[in-house]
Parts: C-alpha cells; structure tokens; sequence
C-alpha cells in the first residue's frame, strides 16, 4: 500500500517563513533554512517552498535562500514562485530542487506544462492551484491568490495534467489558515476529474483533520500544512502516529 505523505510548506517573503490567512495578512515566523532542517529531522516525507511574492512582483525566485535549504534537508524539496519558463526550472533544480511548482506562469503560458514535462519528466512538474469559491464555481486564481482569473479550476486542473503536470497541489484560498480543516468537497471534485497524486492544502488546525482527509478522500495522497507545524502545535511524529494508529499507512521513522 503507498503511504500517505506529511508535507510541511515555507512561504517565504524577503527571505523569511511567513504565514496569513486567507493569503493575506502575513507574519514573520521564523528562518526557513532551520525550519527546513527542523523538519527534515522531524519525519516529514517532503518540503515545499514558494517565493510567495515572486510572481506578484514580477521577478524571479530567490535561489540564495533555497540553497541554503535544499544544503540542509534530506527528503524531497518542491519549489514554486515567479516560474515563468523552461530557464527558471533549469535555475531551480540546480539550485536543489527535486520537483518544480507552477501556478501564474502555467496560466500566463499553459504550454510551459508540457515543454517542462517533456524535458524533465512529469514527475518533476507540480501543478499548484489556487482555488476559490466565486458564484457557486471553483475560479482560479493567479499571483499569490490576488488576481481573480474567471477560469473553472476543475477544467485547468483537467487541462493541466493533460498536458503534463504529474501532480497537482490545491490550495483552498476558503480555508487557508483557518484552521477548520481540509476543503474536503473542493478536494474531492478535483480528484473526480484526475488521476495523478493530489496534495491537500489550507485549513489543516489539529491531527484529527488530516485523519479526516485520508479516511474521507482516500484518493487524496498527502496533506501539506504550514501554521500548525510552524507554531509546534502539531509535531509530526506525532502526527504520524496517529495516522499510523487509524490504518493510514506512514513512513515512520
């Protein structure tokens, strides 16, 4: 049976961990090269970094910073922000990434997915969606969850692993940060229309939330969180345990 993946995520601003809610309102949590290592030590099965102000500010990622992280972790590093074309990938991977992350820059040029995916292999192009409830519809939304695209996330993300993304991650911009749990119904009508891994982002508050995620969506593969794991409200062997101890199947340590 493949084990589920317990994913912590660094948004990263000027150098620094950050987090709000709702993708606003952000704070200064800690330095993300000894978080990284932090969880690195600590059993997470991967770790994402986004540049969460890269596309937004129309520049290119920070690889000083993740340097500096992928030299301290041992586990599989996914980067995202300000990925606009074939060159950024190159950058980001010799700066030590194992997978990239797109998500403005696929939208701006969608033909990016497949050029990346024939290139460096499927496995390595991580689809991150930004998704919102606006009219009763799932609209996706570009530039760090500022910019409202009127496109139906269920068609992009359809689209997108047509075209190559060999995962995708959803990030509820309804319930990031607030910590009442996974968007369950969101999540479960992206994975009715794809059939490669999903990572479940936004809303995760205490260990019974991500029991729920797996026991509801089997199909989901990994759930990612930031707060509960920045602030140590949650440790993840911990967390882990648990899962372990409900049938949910973990790599433990």
């Amino acid at each position: 049976m493949i084990t589920k993946r317990i994913i912590p995520c660094l948004d990263v601003k000027d150098g620094r961990v950050v987090k709000g809610v709702n993708f606003a309102g952000l704070s200064d949590v800690s330095d993300p090269v000894a978080l990284g290592r932090y969880y690195s030590e600590s059993g997470a099965d991967e770790l994402v970094f986004y540049d969460i102000t890269a596309s937004s500010e129309g520049r290119r990622l920070f690889t000083d910073v993740l340097r500096r992280v992928a030299s301290q972790i041992f586990i599989p590093l996914t980067v995202g922000g300000g990925i606009n074309g074939l060159d950024d990938f190159e950058r980001v991977l010799a700066s030590g990434a194992d997978k990239v992350s797109v998500n403005s820059g696929a939208i701006q040029n969608p033909a990016l997915i497949g050029e990346a995916a024939r290139r460096y292999g499927d496995q390595c192009v991580v689809l991150s969606v930004d998704a919102k409830r606006v009219g009763g519809r799932y609209h996706v939304f570009a530039r760090g969850g500022r910019e409202d695209t009127g496109m139906d996330a269920l068609t992009w993300i359809r689209r997108g692993t047509d075209m190559g993304a060999g995962e995708i991650v959803l990030n509820s911009i309804d319930t990031d940060g607030v910590r009442r749990g996974f968007d369950l119904e969101m999540l479960a009508a992206v994975c009715d229309v794809t059939d490669v891994p999903v990572i479940a982002s936004g809303g995760a508050g205490c260990i019974d939330d991500f029991v729920t995620l797996f026991e509801t969506l089997p199909r989901v593969d990994a759930g990612l969180a930031a707060s509960i794991f920045h602030f140590g409200e949650v440790r993840i062997p911990d967390l882990k345990a648990a899962l372990a101890r409900r049938g949910i199947p973990m790599r433990i340590l």
